[in-house]
């Protein structure tokens, strides 16, 4: 019935990953149907892992080109449905543009109005749902109707394949070498409320008298943040800036757990099976119950779950009360 099925989410990481579930979802209920994924040019090595999908769209180079070209190239990819998964305006009037059959939005957006044959009426701020839950009620007007359990939802994830390539030699020699491995990752660029650099200090100290090696990760302008507060010690490694995103996929898989909060690399390690801890603020809907990492081997920690500041929908920074002995309880 469909034969070219686009995908439209040009957010992030985290975003991303917790499309996949949907993605397969769909595969399994039109196996003969070929799934586009049009995202952004960094999100590409993760989209690349997700077997289910067909072919991969490349919004940053679309989005800085000339009207025209950004017409024939959608125009081209022959699409029978899009799925606007994260509204951007611009994109949802190409697809009115290129004449895509069935253009399936959220009801919340008023541009959608003008350019979905499809609106489904759903909330995802209020929702008591998980995100990866959440996007299946894009599927309605495709007639599937079952929002899926969580136990169905984690069988989505053998569709995710590590990608094997090379580390730098410095970190794959340390890592070999490591009798127990650790990634600790402390920021979010902003995307999430953040554990305090301090704590995870101290919890890297701890780490170390119990034979851990710990790899410090993320950009190399987070990097400079927290470079030089990080103690000296042969088991505490800095990667920051050492590495890209497919390598990172990859050294995560290889490590025995990850420590962070609600951002990308967390939901890398709940796919790839490790431990993977996340630290979590319950203020919705930024609430791990919204944004938990998915995976069979997956532990949330918030500090107070009744937290009154955050019932409230404020700011709060509750999570810096999360004890580094709870971390390390978890840990076991």
């Amino acid at each position: 019935m469909y034969k070219r099925i686009l995908i439209s989410r040009t957010d992030s990481i985290g975003d991303v990953m917790l499309t996949l579930p949907m993605l397969g979802w769909i595969k399994k209920q039109y196996p003969d149907a070929e799934i586009l994924y049009l995202g952004r040019a960094y999100t590409e090595p993760i989209i690349n892992c997700f077997s289910c999908v067909d072919q991969f769209v490349n919004w940053t180079d679309l989005e800085n080109s000339p009207t025209a070209q950004r017409v024939e190239t959608l125009r081209e990819l022959n699409a029978d449905v899009i799925i606007h998964v994260f509204p951007v305006k611009e994109i949802a009037a190409l697809a009115k543009k290129v004449k895509i059959p069935v253009r399936i939005g959220t009801s919340h957006r008023a541009f959608h109005l003008l350019t979905c044959n499809y609106r489904v009426n759903f909330t995802r701020k209020r929702s008591e749902l998980h995100e990866a839950q959440l996007n299946f009620e894009l599927l309605r007007p495709l007639g599937l109707t079952e929002i899926p359990t969580f136990p169905q939802l984690l069988e989505e994830l053998d569709a995710f394949r590590v990608p094997e390539v090379a580390l730098p030699e410095s970190i794959n020699q340390q890592l070999v070498a490591a009798e127990k491995s650790i990634i600790l990752h402390p920021k979010s660029q902003g995307s999430a409320v953040e554990w305090p650099m301090e704590k995870y200090i101290e919890l890297a100290e701890k780490l170390i008298n119990q034979k851990y090696t710990i790899f410090f990760t993320g950009t190399e302008a987070e990097g400079e943040l927290f470079r030089e507060l990080l103690p000296t010690s042969a088991q505490i490694i800095d990667t920051t800036g050492k590495i890209d995103l497919q390598q990172l996929i990859c050294f995560i898989s290889k490590v025995n757990a990850l420590v962070a909060c609600s951002t990308g690399p967390l939901h890398i390690a709940g796919f790839t099976g490790i431990r993977a801890i996340g630290l979590f603020s319950p203020r919705k809907p930024i609430h791990p119950g919204r944004w938990g990492a998915l995976g069979i081997n997956t532990t949330t920690l918030v500090h107070d779950q009744q937290c009154p500041t955050c019932k409230n929908g404020k700011s709060c920074t509750c999570i810096s009360e999360i004890s580094v002995q709870q971390v390390l309880d978890a840990l076991r």
